[in-house]
């Protein structure tokens, strides 16, 4: 695809159906994916209370195609943004459909675990937001040379830079039996992961697996006929490869730490999950970031035994059965929120 260069766009406009933004340049209409953000006017509510004071700075560590950060540089015109995304394709793009914000979006090509290199960024200390919308962008699953999605033949890539690391297809060619039983339980929650591990290892004797088509086929051929219907047999498979490729779950160990540690105090970090694995990094890093390390019968708290933050709100919310029905991707959404406190006050 071919983009315009960032002086010569317009602001950008949402196609009706969502999906899509459309850009205008000159006389020309270009068209570039997108997808829904999740929860957004709950996200952009909860950091509002953090985004009151000269210059706040947010940082998006899951920038994606840049749907929260293009609201949260509408709705808080005083913000600067710093976007991190690991996908180049992506922040390529974000930046065109960014560029009418000037030096009030930056984008950065890395982890979302470095907060510091999105500081240093804008020589700044602190943020006063950080958002994490984690899983994986519409963009990448509907690029069919990605191998994201097990419902279109591709290669099995799954790596989010394509730039780095190993793919999916190195993982089946490479990983023992023992490994991919592992990563199949573990990271994809599968009760066949030791029937799916050795029918992997088994095919790729004869031929390599290098696309999701064969992946699929060798996934079904393996699954029982009493659990044909009971959902796709690669779906969590495929989850699994995705998250070993990329590391994502611990990446997110560290990136909760550092965006705790990053925070301003009054500052708040929002983060969006999408299915048990990522909400119980989250759930469990935010539990312990607001309790108290005092005994419960100590009249007087010291600051260093006191709890450095609170929850925003109670457990994690989820979206609406009206979202759902406009934006599939919400089904599964677990929205938590924590906020810096001033231990020392």
């Amino acid at each position: 695809m071919r983009l315009p260069a960032a002086p010569e766009v317009l602001p950008p406009q949402q196609a009706a159906d969502g999906n899509r933004i459309t850009a205008t340049t000159g006389n020309a209409m270009t068209t570039t994916p997108t997808h829904i953000p999740v929860l957004l006017d709950e996200c952009l509510d909860v950091l509002s209370a953090s985004l009151t004071g000269v210059n706040p700075l947010v940082i998006d560590g899951t920038l994606g195609l840049g749907g929260h950060t293009s609201e949260i540089l509408t709705r808080f015109p005083d913000a600067t943004v710093v976007g991190i995304d690991r996908d180049s394709t992506a922040l390529r793009l974000a930046r065109t459909r960014l560029a009418p914000f000037g030096d009030r979006f930056i984008g950065v090509h890395t982890t979302y675990d470095h907060m510091d290199i999105a500081l240093r960024e804008v020589h700044r200390d602190t943020a006063n937001g950080i958002l994490l919308d984690l899983g994986i962008s519409s963009m990448q699953i509907d690029e069919a040379d990605r191998g994201f999605a097990y419902a279109m033949d591709a290669p099995l890539d799954m790596r989010m830079d394509q730039t780095a690391g190993i793919t999916a297809a190195e993982v089946l060619r490479t990983y023992d039996e023992i490994d991919l039983v592992r990563i199949f339980r573990d990271y994809g929650e599968e009760k066949l992961a030791a029937r799916y591990a050795r029918a992997i290892v088994t095919a790729r004797e004869s031929a390599p697996i290098n696309r999701s088509e064969r992946l699929v086929e060798i996934l079904n051929d393996a699954t029982p006929y009493a659990l044909k219907n009971a959902g796709h047999p690669a779906k969590r498979v495929f989850q699994a490869l995705r998250i070993e490729v990329n590391g994502e779950l611990d990446i997110l160990r560290v990136a909760i730490h550092n965006a705790l540690t990053a925070l301003a105090v009054g500052g708040r970090l929002v983060v969006l999950s999408y299915h048990s694995l990522e909400d119980r990094i989250v759930k469990m890093a935010f539990a312990d970031a607001s309790s108290s390390k005092a005994p419960h019968d100590l009249p007087v708290v010291p600051v260093a035994l006191r709890a450095g933050f609170r929850l925003v709100f109670s457990g994690a919310r989820t979206a609406s059965a009206a979202e759902v029905s406009r934006n599939s991707r919400a089904a599964s959404v677990k929205f938590r929120a924590i906020e810096r406190l001033d231990t020392a006050a």
